[in-house]
């Protein structure tokens, strides 16, 4: 699909208004890349579920379809707002595939230009998504546009890679190692430090990785330091609470999450009484049918009878190794970690996750935290209605920059409103 279609309309506007057409812009297909206007502005352009998803070095998100769209697609540039001609940036992109355990994966190395032995390069351990990402991930562009080479690549069972869709952390590192190996590869010669970028679900992955991935160092954008169990716990108690729920309620909602957790632990065998007992007990409470969590929402939903026999085909196919303890994990990386947490985000709270990472570096990790206020999960301001729910607007000021100059190695800050902690 391309935006196109929408050029009639900025044409009509414009020749209304009188104003002229920048010289040399040609309406025309969009294209995935990066159009920059000056040595810091720029823009990247990547397919969306629909037209083609924009970005900005400021962080303002839209896309190409939306009423009053910010650009219009052209040969070779893009029409900013209008009335700017940005042109596009010429990227050395080397497509390539690899194998893991098996497993034909697609690639894809995005160099910076004048790429040398100066330029960082990371490889993106991605989120739970089941979406391929070269082509489509607008992280990976933000740093491309900031001076750091990348390596992306489209998980297994998703996009162009092999294999099926699964959520097995050790699984997915390992894929993740032999990403890191076919980046350097392809990059041989034209890069200098060397690290691993994971963000959400990633940051379970990329620390499993590390070691063998030979990562000089970690960048983990709104990932957690604890487990699933507790990060369903966690965002179960922040959903009711953001309801206005108090603590006689989150006292009974940890009682559920503690008995589904021991569910999944143990593949339905330890807690199917007590949930049904649960179930009766809290119900006809108004608060019951509000919880979603990771996965406690779903327990919750279904006949105990139903999970005895047929337990949740959806959650079971996915393979996750619920004996993952990534305080351990992180306690065995002795190379420099980001950690770059949203703190107001439902799906990761980042309460534990601060602690437990300072009590790490108290112990000598090398870890740095910076917490950004009035950032969801995926780093997005958001507007906020009256009963609570939310609506993404920009990515949170800072953030790329943050994330960048790590990959660099001089942070220097100040990165937006973040706090270091």
């Amino acid at each position: 699909m391309t935006s196109s279609f929408l050029w009639p309309l900025l044409a009509v506007s414009l020749t209304a208004t009188g104003a002229p057409l920048p010289d040399a812009f040609s309406p025309a297909p969009c294209e995935t890349g990066i159009f920059r206007q000056d040595q810091t502005d720029f823009v990247a352009l990547t397919q969306g579920g629909k037209g083609y998803s924009y970005t900005f070095s400021d962080g303002t998100v839209g896309n190409t379809q939306d009423a009053g769209a910010l650009l219009a697609c052209g040969k070779d540039a893009v029409l900013v707002r209008g009335k700017e001609r940005w042109p596009k940036v010429a990227l050395a992109e080397s497509d390539t595939r690899f194998a893991s355990n098996g497993v034909m994966l697609a690639g894809r190395l995005m160099e910076a230009p004048g790429a040398g032995k100066g330029t960082p390069l990371v490889v993106y351990a991605h989120g739970s998504e089941g979406s391929g990402w070269i082509g489509r991930a607008r992280d990976p562009y933000q740093m491309v546009g900031r001076g750091v080479s990348v390596f992306v690549y489209d998980k297994r069972g998703t996009g162009l890679s092999e294999g099926e869709y699964t959520q097995n952390f050790p699984r997915l590192a390992d894929d993740l190692v032999a990403a890191s190996r076919e980046a350097r590869r392809l990059a041989q010669g034209r890069y200098g430090r060397f690290g691993l970028m994971g963000v959400s679900q990633g940051g379970w992955i990329a620390p499993l990785a590390q070691a063998r991935a030979k990562a000089d160092f970690l960048g983990i954008g709104y990932g957690l330091a604890v487990d699933i169990a507790e990060q369903d716990a966690a965002q179960v108690a922040k959903e009711l609470r953001d309801r206005g729920y108090g603590d006689d309620v989150l006292a009974k909602a940890r009682t559920v999450t503690d008995i589904t957790a021991r569910l999944v632990k143990s593949g339905y065998k330890d807690g199917l009484d007590d949930l049904s007992g649960a179930q009766q007990r809290f119900g006809k409470e108004p608060w019951f049918a509000l919880v979603k969590g990771g996965y406690t929402g779903v327990f919750l939903a279904m006949p105990v009878e139903e999970l005895r026999k047929h337990g949740i085909p959806q959650f079971d196919k996915l393979g996750v190794d619920w004996s993952q303890d990534p305080v351990q994990v992180l306690s065995q990386v002795k190379v420099p970690q980001l950690w770059a947490l949203a703190e107001d985000d439902r799906q990761a709270p980042p309460a534990v996750t601060v602690e437990r990472l300072a009590a790490l570096r108290s112990q000598g990790q090398p870890i740095s935290i910076y917490l950004f206020p009035q950032a969801d999960h995926g780093m997005r301001s958001y507007d906020q209605a009256a009963d609570g729910t939310r609506k993404p607007t920009t990515i949170t000021p800072g953030y790329y920059d943050l994330m960048a100059d790590w990959a660099k190695g001089r942070v220097e800050g100040p990165y937006g409103r973040a706090s270091r902690k």
